[in-house]
């Protein structure tokens, strides 16, 4: 059951959903979803220096890979076909019974941009920043600009809580993170 912006809002008094900075419902509260905002840090590869990507080295997934903190202010220019880790404003932690899954917005999807290539799924327990995995599919560089809502996310309500909620996992690799990490792949 996906929860509406009913549900949503009964969530967050009660404080079931926890987002941090507080949100804006008047602006980010859809039907059925809540709007994040882009942050200001990035992380690109730095393509031109490694002949491939090796899942298996984990050094390699922090060498290949720079973060770019944007200024207040400026823009990040995503060119076509580029692909960068990106983070969003807000974190935010999940109870046992919900899971949230990540969306693209259709404003931007038209210009080309997807916002999640695999992950969209935030496990029962979640508590971070969402990490997006944006792409620019289209033929011109799109101007990106933080602070600007670049993703929503919806809640669905499990049959029950779960046995292990991903903040209790071995194997949560990207528990409260607050930048765009990496892949962790190695790890596994």
């Amino acid at each position: 059951m996906i929860l509406s912006d009913r549900d949503i809002k009964k969530a967050l008094k009660q404080r079931l959903i926890i987002f941090k900075p507080e949100l804006d419902l008047q602006i980010q509260l859809g039907s059925c979803s809540v709007d994040l905002r882009l942050g200001n840090s990035f992380r690109v590869f730095k393509h031109s220096h490694f002949p491939f990507i090796d899942p298996h080295d984990k050094k390699l997934a922090f060498d290949m890979m720079e973060e770019e903190v944007i200024k207040k202010g400026q823009t990040f220019i995503l060119q076509p076909g580029d692909f960068v880790l990106a983070t969003t404003i807000e974190s935010f932690s999940l109870p046992d019974n919900l899971l949230a899954r990540l969306e693209g917005r259709s404003s931007l999807g038209r210009l080309g941009i997807v916002v999640h290539s695999t992950a969209s799924i935030f496990e029962p327990g979640w508590d971070g920043v969402v990490v997006m995995e944006l792409g620019n599919l289209g033929r011109m560089p799109v101007a990106l600009y933080p602070g600007m809502r670049i993703c929503a996310l919806t809640f669905e309500q499990l049959t029950s809580d779960v046995d292990v909620p991903y903040s209790k996992k071995k194997g949560a690799k990207y528990i409260k993170q607050s930048t765009p990490l990496p892949s962790k792949i190695a790890d596994e």
